[in-house]
């Protein structure tokens, strides 16, 4: 039997190690929300692009497109390849839309990020053709056709200056995907690596819900997201309740357990996560996550991380305000905040 004074030194022994663990997490959650750096002044902010999502807004998408790069200033684009729109039916090919998008760039000095594999950046995350059905033998021997067919094409082409292999493979409960395969994704990096060894390869990542480093270890760059207001369903909307210095905790143990050194913001939220499908949700209800105020402040944000790209990510969006939307404001801060 513990005698009452023996009992009583282990209720407090336990209860210091409970206080330290509070104080510990309130010390993290404090530095976490910390002001951060001043924000980084030589930052490049690039776009990405997607033709598939301008169409679904009822855009004309080379239109889009062409005032993104002439009236905003873009010269950093990141530019999806899209698997089922590109090869809807088995063996048959249609490039046309990469190519006048990467002759469009290249006419005005853009440097483009080419994005490949089976998911790429847009909902539903993963573009697989419909024709492959669930034979997953013959998905990956016809994704890694298609992602070779896609590399000999643009290899030479002198706008593509960086290779996406897969968009935040390592995100699992995000998007119709499949289950990842890591040993799957390795075979794609390799190929694309002995394809093209003069460019870099990118992996990408989620900047909240992930820890960075096996995306990290894969590539010559890594890309987080990075996302501040959404909304969860079951929860409503709310803010990630952390600061600059999160993001740089994180660059930090990357930088030890990995080779990695370069560090980009592949996805800066610049458009609403809303409740619904944007075309369907009132203007007011998605200014709650996206208006012009929090588009600079997103961009002061990320800058004060430090990384020396950023690529922002709801162009489309802010062209639809402006031109079916008749509401400028948004497309007028970007334009200033890209000068």
């Amino acid at each position: 039997m513990f005698s009452k004074k023996l009992l009583l030194r282990i209720v407090k022994i336990f209860a210091g190690i409970l206080a330290g663990l509070l104080l510990f997490v309130v010390a993290v959650f404090i530095f976490f929300n910390l002001p951060g750096p001043s924000p980084r002044e030589d930052v490049t902010l690039g776009m990405t692009f997607s033709y598939r999502y301008a169409i679904d807004l009822g855009l004309d998408w080379q239109e889009t497109y062409l005032a993104l790069l002439d009236d905003i200033g873009i010269k950093k684009m990141r530019i999806p390849v899209y698997w089922d729109l590109t090869e809807p039916e088995r063996g048959e090919y249609d490039f046309s839309k990469i190519d006048w998008q990467l002759e469009e760039a290249k006419k005005r000095n853009v440097d483009v990020i080419l994005t490949v594999g089976q998911r790429v950046p847009r909902w539903p995350e993963c573009h697989i053709p419909s024709w492959v059905g669930q034979d997953e033998q013959l998905k990956q021997q016809r994704l890694i056709h298609f992602m070779r067919m896609t590399v000999e094409r643009y290899r030479g082409n002198s706008a593509v200056k960086t290779w996406q292999v897969e968009n935040e493979p390592f995100l699992p409960f995000f998007g119709n995907c499949p289950v990842l395969d890591p040993v799957f994704l390795d075979l794609e990096v390799a190929i694309v690596r002995q394809l093209d060894p003069t460019r870099p390869i990118l992996l990408t990542d989620s900047g909240e819900l992930s820890l960075w480093y096996q995306a990290a270890a894969r590539g010559d760059i890594f890309g987080t997201t990075l996302y501040r207001d959404i909304y969860k369903h079951g929860y409503g909307y709310f803010t990630y309740p952390v600061g600059p210095n999160f993001f740089l905790a994180k660059e930090f143990f990357v930088r030890v357990l990995t080779h990695q050194k370069n560090f980009i913001v592949i996805e800066l939220q610049a458009e609403p996560w809303a409740s619904g499908w944007v075309g369907e949700v009132p203007l007011s209800e998605q200014f709650i996550t996206m208006n012009e105020k929090k588009l600079e402040e997103n961009v002061t944000y990320a800058k004060r991380i430090g990384f020396p790209e950023i690529y922002l990510w709801g162009g489309e969006w802010w062209y639809w305000l402006k031109t079916k939307k008749d509401y400028p404001a948004v497309w007028e801060k970007a334009r200033e905040l890209y000068r």
